[in-house]
Order: structure tokens, then sequence, then C-alpha cells
């Protein structure tokens, strides 16, 4: 089960790192596109270039690849809405940059939204840690927002999971199902415009 201190440990040499993460972007790609059950050692391997053994010195199991997968690219899209919306004013535009962050994110890991759904089922201490460690920071910024007097709600840990939501589906509607194309479009500016129109009429002051 992940900890708090979640940041994917690294080998100590360049080469290491370069391998490991070789097997990552691989194990990313297989499994999003076939599955974790279909998707095999042999296939990951073959697709980072290297050999089957090497993939014992990071990985002992296609279990413990695809677990180090879904904790590498939550880490990933954490960090990288929070330096994102660093130095932000406003809780407005904390939301604005950060719903536009996250889309951008999953249309460059269009296979993020497949893989923590398999997560469910291969592993759901998991899943239920990735959405919950997401959850996290965002009831942090809302309760900071709402003792600014920048948000009303009664209850900001429902409101930090709505908003979520709301951002989990626009991924899905633009950047997962447009169909028959390998990398989607970037999402409209009226989508995010959108979600924000509805946020300062009901949550934000």
């Amino acid at each position: 089960m992940p900890t708090d201190d979640d940041a994917p440990a690294v080998p100590r040499t360049a080469r290491g790192r370069r391998t490991r993460q070789r097997l990552l972007d691989a194990a990313e790609i297989e499994f999003g596109r076939r599955g974790f059950a279909d998707a095999s050692i042999v296939d990951i391997t073959r697709r980072a270039e290297v050999a089957q053994g090497t993939f014992y010195t990071y990985f002992p199991s296609k279990e413990a690849i695809f677990a180090e997968l879904v904790r590498a690219l939550s880490h990933l899209l954490r960090q990288e809405i929070a330096t994102a919306v660093s130095g932000l004013a406003t809780r407005d535009e904390i939301e604005r940059v950060g719903l536009g962050t996250f889309l951008a994110f999953v249309r460059q890991h269009r296979d993020l939204y497949r893989i923590v759904r398999q997560a469910e089922f291969v592993d759901p201490a998991l899943f239920r840690w990735y959405y919950e460690r997401m959850a996290e920071g965002y009831v942090r910024g809302l309760t900071a927002a709402a003792g600014r007097g920048e948000v009303a709600t009664p209850d900001v840990e429902a409101a930090a999971w709505a908003l979520m939501g709301m951002a989990d589906f626009l991924g899905m509607r633009w950047v997962l199902w447009p169909a028959g194309e390998d990398e989607p479009p970037p999402v409209p500016q009226s989508v995010v415009d959108a979600a924000m129109a509805i946020l300062r009429g009901g949550l934000l002051r």
C-alpha cells in the first residue's frame, strides 16, 4: 500500500534511472492498450527494448510495475498541477489553471483513465489511494480558501470530490473519447470556461 511519501524510488545511477523509466513508459502503453490481464512482461520489455531479465532488476512482478506506474502517474500529475498553480493569488485562478493543467496532462497520458480503472480490480486499495491522495491536496487548498472567504460550502471535502468528478468527466469526454484519434486536439477553452461558470455561480465567492 502506498505511503504518504509516495514519490517513486529511483536507482542511484543515471543509466538505471533511464532503464527504469523506459520500463514504466512501456508499461503505460501496454497496460493502457492491452489491459493488465493481456499485457505481459515480455510485451513490456520488448517495447522498452531491454532484456527480459533486466525487468526483474527493477520490478519483481507484473503486479509490482503496475502498482508503481499508478503511483508514478499520480505523483507526476499532482506535481504538475502544484507547479502550475504555484504563486497564483486567488482560488478562482487556481481552479481555472488547475483544471487546464489536468486536461493537458490526461491528453499527454491518455491511457491514464484505463490504467486507473483497471486498478479497481487489480489492486482495490491502490485504486482508492489514487483518488484519496488527490483529494487530500484539494481539501487543503479549499480549506485555506474558505478561511480567506473565497469559497462558500458547508462541506469542503464533499466539494473537493465533486470538483474532482467534474474534471474527471470533462477529460473523459474531450480527451479519452474522440474516436479514431491517436492524439486528440487540445481541449477547447470553452470547456474550461463552462466549468468555471458553474463554480462561480455556486462555490466561489
